[in-house]
């Protein structure tokens, strides 16, 4: 393994066991700064226990964690303070106003955040919390109390800013917001690891993406070659009462592909020699194709989970 100060963040073989089961098996990923690493996966497939190792809330049963080249098994305290965390439960305290929240969240680092006052400044005005800068939490709607966990995760200016499930429960205006800070952010140096359920979310937003499933890698790198890799070339959409339709699932049969029901149109991934055998099948020229999407991907992982 590389452990060169190119990659902020570098883990391999990561292992983690509850009793007799093993939820995350020989797990590797990288995120080199100024990036963002989308981690996904269905439920249980291990995202959560993995970034919980990463940002040092559990230790790893096997493997090795690095950033910047150096390993956090040895150097863990003062690594911790290179680390940024935003998890997707508000932790927010109520009884503190905006400003306090992040004055007081960033007296826990140890060596102190310097000219703090400056950096608090900085914070409220690139996240846009100055109207509600002496106003407690509950007068922020959600999208600007995201704002403020995500400016408090990075009040200590770490080289690596974890993202679990940021814009949960948000609207589509607040969402976005999040995610021009997310790419501020990037661009500004950061690496980013992000998990996320939404699909747009972490195609728009991610350099790279890593897919866990059952624990195990399947899959990793930009968006389209994932597809590409898990999904296939294209798909092929058959709409309800479509003359086509039986002829396409004896297409997908034969060829051992799945069919998948989705709403009342039937979706099938066709890989290149798919395409290639399609167009001999008769009314193939009627069919409707189209890109694939994380959606099929998912929808691939829940039918084999």
């Amino acid at each position: 393994m590389s452990a060169g100060p190119t990659l902020a963040l570098e883990a391999t073989g990561l292992r983690k066991r509850y009793g007799e089961r093993e939820v995350v098996r020989g797990l590797d990923l990288s995120c080199p700064p100024g990036r963002v690493l989308g981690l996904l996966g269905p439920n249980g497939a291990g995202k959560t226990t993995t970034l919980r190792m990463l940002y040092g809330y559990l230790r790893p049963d096997g493997g090795r964690i690095v950033y910047g080249g150096r390993d956090f098994a040895r150097e863990r305290d003062a690594l911790r303070r290179t680390l940024g965390v935003c998890t997707q439960e508000d932790s927010l305290d109520y009884d503190l106003d905006v400003e306090q929240n992040l004055r007081v969240y960033a007296r826990y680092f140890r060596p102190a955040v310097v000219d703090l006052d400056r950096r608090i400044d900085q914070l409220v005005d690139e996240f846009g919390l100055g109207a509600y800068r002496t106003q407690s939490p509950h007068a922020l709607s959600g999208g600007y109390k995201r704002r403020l966990m995500i400016a408090r995760s990075v009040i200590h200016g770490p080289a690596v800013l974890f993202l679990d499930e940021p814009t949960t429960g948000l609207d589509p205006r607040a969402r976005l917001d999040v995610w021009q800070l997310v790419r501020r952010m990037r661009d500004a140096g950061l690496a980013v690891v992000l998990t996320t359920h939404y699909m747009d979310e972490a195609e728009r937003l991610s350099d790279d993406l890593l897919v866990v499933h059952q624990g195990e890698r399947l899959a990793g790198g930009p968006p389209r070659d994932v597809l590409t890799a898990t999904v296939g070339a294209q798909v092929l959409v058959v709409r309800p009462g479509d003359p086509l339709e039986a002829s396409v699932r004896a297409f997908a049969e034969a060829r051992g592909l799945r069919a998948h029901p989705v709403l009342d149109e039937l979706h099938v991934a066709l890989r290149d020699d798919d395409l290639v055998a399609l167009r001999a099948l008769e009314g193939a020229e009627r069919a409707r194709l189209r890109d694939p999407t994380l959606d099929d991907l998912f929808l691939s992982l829940s039918v084999t989970a």
